[in-house]
């Protein structure tokens, strides 16, 4: 369904459902984990809501997404934290290694569960996106056209537009101009799930490239790696055959086919505001898309959508304009302070000369 044919309240054309509420119509461009908690928060605050997407299914590819305790904390606000815990695994007991094997610093993943109360948890993303879809279903849905672009924003009818199409968000462009855009950093990442449990998990940091392994369900292990220049799996392979265990056997233990190879980008320059004419709002990577090292991408998206939902929720009538502003204020410096923080971190992790940044690290704890 392309954007033409959602009529002029928000909804499709020819859907009759209603929230009851009169609290508002609102179209969510992009069907990912920030659009889908997105449209569970409008849901859940009475809104008649319509999700745009421009793929013909939504897509189920990934492999692991790490949600923080903050994260978790929005989904339960959102009504999804406990389908979240159904299959999520706890992340604890992770490390920082050179090469060789040898350790040289602890990720603080105790420290956070200690402070919180609750661990880091790990779960795919076909997991999450189908926990999200549960949510919404249980709040009676929300339609969701498939299979045609957006191509005009301003025909949308709604009282609220939320871009979260992504890093190449449409909604982005027509609202806020083409000064920030995804930017390369010249890094190209591969990610993968091998068939078996490592029993060993973090980083591995080497000259100008690194290697991650986490758990992501009982009986798989959920790797990422980058290598400068490596173009096929074996040049991948290659890279890494004589790191320590058990990096070479997750490497030839994972089908090449099942591998997915992305170029790392980031929104560069940091936007301005996040919120536009007064019906405007974007939530995850179309406001804030970061490099994936500090592993808050879904985090940020999901602390989006419950901010923006919340802020929409509480204001009265008329007050949408002010309930955006809230929005803003509370989510953009935090966001990319996140984002700064991750892209700072991945020039960190893949020096060229690591001698002094192991020896840095070397002083933290473990």
């Amino acid at each position: 369904m392309s954007a033409e044919t959602v009529d002029g309240t928000g909804t499709s054309a020819g859907d009759t459902s209603t929230n009851g509420s009169g609290a508002g119509t609102a179209v969510v461009v992009g069907a990912g984990v920030g659009g889908l908690a997105t449209a569970i928060g409008l849901r859940r605050a009475g809104w008649t809501v319509t999700v745009l997407e421009r793929r013909a299914s939504l897509e189920r590819y990934g492999t692991a997404f790490g949600i923080h305790p903050t994260a978790q904390t929005a989904l339960d606000r959102l009504g999804a934290g406990d389908v979240l815990r159904a299959r999520a695994v706890p992340y604890r007991n992770a490390r920082i290694r050179r090469p060789d094997g040898k350790v040289l610093a602890a990720l603080p993943l105790e420290r956070i569960e200690r402070r919180t109360g609750r661990p880091e948890l790990l779960i795919s993303r076909p997991h999450l996106i189908d926990a999200l879809l549960a949510e919404l279903d249980r709040l009676g849905g929300a339609p969701i056209a498939h299979g045609r672009p957006l191509t005009d924003p301003a025909a949308l009818g709604a009282d609220l537009v939320v871009g979260a199409d992504g890093i190449n968000s449409v909604v982005r462009t027509a609202y806020f101009g083409t000064r920030s855009g995804p930017r390369p950093i010249g890094t190209v990442a591969w990610i993968g799930t091998a068939g078996f449990e490592t029993g060993l998990y973090g980083e591995t940091w080497g000259g100008g490239r690194f290697f991650g392994m986490t758990p992501v369900e009982p009986g798989r292990t959920n790797w990422y790696a980058t290598v400068p220049a490596a173009t096929t799996a074996r040049e991948v392979r290659e890279a890494f055959a004589d790191w320590h265990d058990p990096v070479p056997r997750v490497l030839a233990e994972t089908d090449p086919a099942t591998w997915i190879r992305y170029e790392m980008r980031h929104l560069y320059p940091a936007l301005p505001t996040f919120v536009a004419d007064d019906r405007i709002a974007l939530v995850g990577d179309a406001a804030h898309a970061m490099t994936p090292n500090l592993g808050q991408g879904a985090c940020t998206a999901l602390l989006d959508a419950e901010a923006l939902t919340r802020a929409v929720a509480t204001a009265g009538p008329g007050g949408l304009p002010g309930a955006l502003r809230a929005y803003d204020a509370e989510r953009r410096r935090s966001a990319q302070r996140v984002a700064l923080g991750s892209r700072t971190l991945h020039r960190f992790m893949t020096a060229r000369r690591p001698a002094l940044r192991d020896a840095l690290v070397g002083l933290l704890p473990g």
